[in-house]
């Protein structure tokens, strides 16, 4: 199966959403940053997670993530998932999104296309080597987003 998408855009603009877990226990979140290419000859999805984010704590501790992509008809949904939190409340079930379940990975029925990732490598972004617009802009007393690159393993 191809991705015949506009790849500048279809995190930025369109945003996605990258999930981790398991069946039994998931989190996801939306991501407007994020990139697709290939490391190590290998194809890959980068992703971006602050470490306040409660999916964070799943990036960590699980092998895979899923990146799925959505229609503008799921901009509210999307939405919510990226203001609520899984700490906080159960935003799938407030989402309205119906989540899938596959053998390395959780994703939604919505997606129109799914990355499932297997995590090759994770760095935590230096504040030394960010532009000081980008500190001001984004970093102002949090700490800075973690990346995330996966081998693009499946698309569904």
């Amino acid at each position: 199966m191809k991705l015949d998408e506009n790849i500048l855009q279809i995190f930025n603009k369109d945003w996605a959403l990258v999930t981790a877990g398991s069946k039994d226990r998931f989190n996801t979140m939306t991501i407007g940053w994020g990139g697709l290419g290939t490391l190590w000859s290998k194809p890959v999805a980068t992703v971006y997670v602050k470490p306040i984010r409660y999916t964070h704590e799943f990036l960590e501790n699980n092998e895979y993530f899923t990146v799925g992509f959505f229609d503008e008809k799921y901009k509210h949904s999307l939405g919510v998932l990226g203001t609520k939190s899984g700490r906080d409340c159960d935003k799938v079930a407030l989402s309205g999104l119906t989540p899938r379940f596959l053998p390395n990975g959780v994703t939604f029925c919505e997606a129109y296309t799914t990355l499932v990732c297997k995590k090759i490598y994770r760095q935590n972004l230096d504040l030394n080597a960010i532009p000081q617009d980008a500190i001001a802009r984004y970093y102002q007393g949090e700490a800075p987003h973690t990346m995330y690159i996966g081998e693009v393993v499946e698309i569904i």
